[in-house]
C-alpha cells in the first residue's frame, strides 16, 4: 500500500512543476500579445500581497531579525526585480528558453552561492550534474549567438533572473520568517516597489487590453503561481524533503518546451533537445537526491 504521506508530496511535487511551467507559458503569452512586463507583476505581486496582507497584523505578524542588507536581498532576488527580468526576457526568447535557463542555471547559481557564503562544498555526484547543466546551457547559448537571432538578449535576463533568486533562496535562511511570512514580505514591498515604477513606465496596458486577456493573467499570475504555487511547494518539502523536492524543477524544462510546441507553435528544434537532454539529467544529478539509494539514507525535511 502507497504511504500516504508520500503519496501526498509526489502530487505536490508534481503540481508545483505543472504551475511553474504554466506560469512561464503565460507570461510569454502574456508579452508577446496585449500585455506589458509592468501589468503582468501588476497581477505577479499585487494580487498575493492583498491575499497575505493579514499575515502583517495579529500576533503573528511579520517580525524580521536580519539585517537591512540580507532583507533587501531576500525581496530585491525574490520579489520584483527578479520578476521584472523574466517578463522582460519572455519579449525576447521563446518559453522553450526561459524553462532550459530558469530552471538549469539556478542550481548553479545556488552552489556558487553557498559556496561563497559558507565555503560549502561540492561533491563529485552533484558536481557532475553541474557540469551537465553548464555543458547543456553553453551549447545551447552558443546556437543561439551562432545563429544571428537576438533570442540572446531574452537568454541573458533569464539568467539574470536565476542569479537573483538564488540569492532570494540562500537569504530566506538568515531572515527569521516562515515560508507564509517571506512570501507576504516580498510580495508586500513588491507592490510598494510597482509604484513608482509604474509611473516611470507610463500608463499601464491593463485598461486597454482585452478582458479575457486580464483575467486569463489575474488568475495565473495572482492566484495560482504567486499564492498556489507556494502552498503546494511547501507541501512537498514537508512531505518529501527539501532534496527531493526540488526534483520537481527537472519537469520544468519538458512540460515548458512541450506547452510552448502546442499552445504557441514553437519549433522544438535539435538544439533544443541536446539542452534538455543534458540539462535535465543535471538537475537530477545537482539535486543530490541520486545518493540516498547508494547510501541507504533518507533525506531530512
Amino acid at each position: 500500500m502507497i504511504d500516504r504521506s508520500l503519496f501526498t508530496g509526489l502530487l505536490a511535487a508534481l503540481a508545483a512543476a505543472v504551475i511553474g511551467s504554466a506560469w512561464q507559458l503565460v507570461s510569454r503569452h502574456g508579452v508577446t500579445t496585449t500585455l506589458g512586463p509592468m501589468d503582468l507583476a501588476l497581477m505577479r505581486y499585487g494580487i498575493p500581497a492583498l491575499l497575505l496582507a493579514p499575515l502583517w497584523f495579529g500576533r503573528a505578524r511579520i517580525a524580521p531579525k536580519a539585517s537591512r542588507l540580507v532583507l533587501a536581498v531576500f525581496v530585491i532576488g525574490g520579489g520584483l526585480p527578479f520578476g521584472l527580468l523574466v517578463l522582460a526576457g519572455a519579449q525576447w526568447a521563446p518559453a522553450s528558453h526561459m524553462g532550459i535557463f530558469m530552471a538549469g542555471s539556478l542550481p548553479l547559481f545556488t552552489a556558487i552561492g553557498a559556496w561563497i557564503h559558507t565555503r560549502q562544498k561540492v561533491d563529485g555526484t552533484r558536481l557532475a550534474g553541474l557540469a551537465c547543466i553548464a555543458v547543456g546551457m553553453a551549447l545551447f547559448a552558443g546556437g543561439s549567438f551562432s545563429s544571428g537571432s537576438l533570442d540572446w538578449r531574452g537568454d541573458l535576463l533569464f539568467l539574470a533572473a536565476a542569479m537573483l533568486w538564488a540569492a532570494h533562496s540562500l537569504a530566506f535562511a538568515h531572515c527569521g520568517l516562515t515560508p507564509w511570512q517571506g512570501a507576504a514580505f516580498v510580495n508586500g514591498w513588491s507592490a510598494l516597489m510597482l509604484l513608482p515604477a509604474w509611473l516611470i513606465a507610463g500608463a499601464p496596458k491593463l485598461l486597454d487590453a482585452p478582458w479575457p486577456d486580464v483575467a486569463l493573467q489575474a488568475v495565473m499570475q495572482g492566484v495560482i503561481a504567486g499564492f498556489l504555487g507556494l502552498v503546494v511547494y511547501m507541501v512537498a518539502v514537508a512531505r518529501l524533503g527539501a532534496p527531493r523536492a526540488s526534483l520537481s524543477a527537472a519537469l520544468v524544462p519538458v512540460l515548458t518546451t512541450l506547452g510552448a510546441a502546442a499552445w504557441m507553435n514553437e519549433p522544438v528544434t535539435g538544439a533544443v533537445l541536446l539542452a534538455l537532454a543534458l540539462v535535465v539529467p543535471g538537475i537530477v544529478l545537482a539535486s543530490g537526491a541520486v545518493r540516498w539509494r547508494a547510501r541507504g539514507t533518507q533525506p531530512s525535511a
